[in-house]
């Protein structure tokens, strides 16, 4: 029941942000299926009560019968009211938990509220590979609530060769279409989309969602530390589904002029001063955060990539490998130069796959993602 309840957690990949992708089944004792639901847009029902109103649309009765959720029930008012009350108000009689919620305002708390109620718990060891992967699936959201800083996915495609780009700047494009198109399904999953001015001058992209569906456009996050954003920039346009997004533009200096001008265009800056007239990355991270971002997803060139591997904000590499050498050019992420081999940050690989031609690597920062493997409560 809880491998099913993944599987609809999963169908909240790119709606419920940033509320965490929950799944939920409810069955009878005697193990027959009469409700299923999943996470909704943010400020819309939770997956518990989705499988609810599925019950009752059924015409079936919810009285003493076992809930399978992949996370905790939350026990505080946000946009909605708490599912762990629906819970009991139906009069459910166990719910088995994937895994707790690490949100401050919920954790421990909906489970001790529903065994207040007499409901029988069950909540899943740490260890168990169904509650690593509800984590996994919401591993932003663990993200932002344990280390207060979003989950930062760094996306590049590349020749085999290890070239993001030619010396004249042509980079369009390096991998195939098949490539191109799942590289928008992980946009479509992130939060946020961040890129630097560096991109914005040399590429003048969109960085929006056209190739996959999405019922939601990731904010736009840009790095510009001199205020270099033309107002004639393709990102200020609506993208061509016509959904909204944030635009939010870190800078180091002040303008009014170009702030009032960026602003007018539906500009939000933010000012983030760090050393050298730069952007304060890690207080750009704790901000974003702040502003709900879960998962961020990077798009830039080697200059930004590498001033965040430098820093060490990076968590994961998303990579395309293109079966092209293309010699001398832009490299993946420029820092260094090291002295010693062992310097360099060390990752491992969650998952290499065939996209089309080309190949993807799924990489992850060694020793990043301990979070999602906190200690027995």
């Amino acid at each position: 029941m809880l491998d099913q309840a993944l599987h609809l957690a999963s169908l909240a990949m790119r709606s419920s942000n940033p509320n965490p992708r929950v799944g939920c089944v409810i069955i009878t004792p005697d193990g027959r299926e009469i409700g299923v639901g999943h996470t909704q847009p943010a400020g819309s029902p939770h997956a518990e009560i989705m499988a609810l109103r599925d019950a009752q649309a059924r015409g079936e009765s919810v009285v003493g019968a076992i809930a399978y959720v992949t996370l905790e029930p939350c026990s505080h008012h946000g946009r909605t009211p708490p599912c762990c009350d629906a819970l009991i108000a139906a009069r459910i009689g166990k719910v088995v938990v994937a895994t707790g919620d690490p949100n401050p305002q919920v954790s421990g708390r909906g489970l001790d509220r529903l065994r207040a109620a007499d409901i029988a718990v069950e909540l899943l060891p740490v260890g168990h590979d169904v509650a690593r992967a509800s984590r996994e699936l919401n591993i932003g959201f663990f993200s932002r609530m344990i280390r207060r800083t979003p989950w930062v996915r760094m996306k590049a495609a590349a020749s085999l060769d290890g070239v993001t780009a030619l010396d004249n700047g042509a980079s369009q494009w390096i991998t195939g279409d098949a490539a191109r198109t799942d590289g928008h399904a992980w946009r479509a999953r992130a939060c946020a989309v961040l890129t630097g001015i560096g991109t914005v001058l040399e590429d003048d992209p969109l960085l929006d969602v056209r190739l996959v569906d999405t019922p939601r456009q990731p904010h736009l996050v840009v790095i510009d530390s001199r205020l270099q954003t033309p107002p004639t920039a393709r990102l200020f346009q609506k993208p061509a589904n016509g959904q909204a997004r944030q635009i939010w533009i870190y800078h180091a200096i002040q303008d009014a002029d170009k702030e009032s001008a960026l602003q007018h265009l539906g500009a939000t800056l933010i000012h983030m001063p760090g050393a050298n007239s730069k952007v304060d990355l890690p207080g750009m991270l704790a901000d974003l955060a702040g502003r709900e971002v879960n998962e961020l997803h990077v798009e830039a060139g080697h200059k930004l990539n590498g001033s965040l591997v430098r820093e060490g904000l990076v968590d994961e590499v998303l990579l395309y490998l293109a079966p092209q050498l293309l010699g001398r050019g832009a490299s993946l992420a420029d820092f260094g130069p090291l002295q010693q081999l062992k310097e360099g940050p060390l990752l491992h690989y969650m998952s290499v796959d065939t996209v089309g031609a080309d190949l993807r690597i799924v990489a992850r920062m060694q020793g990043h993602d301990g979070f999602l493997s906190p200690p027995p409560a």
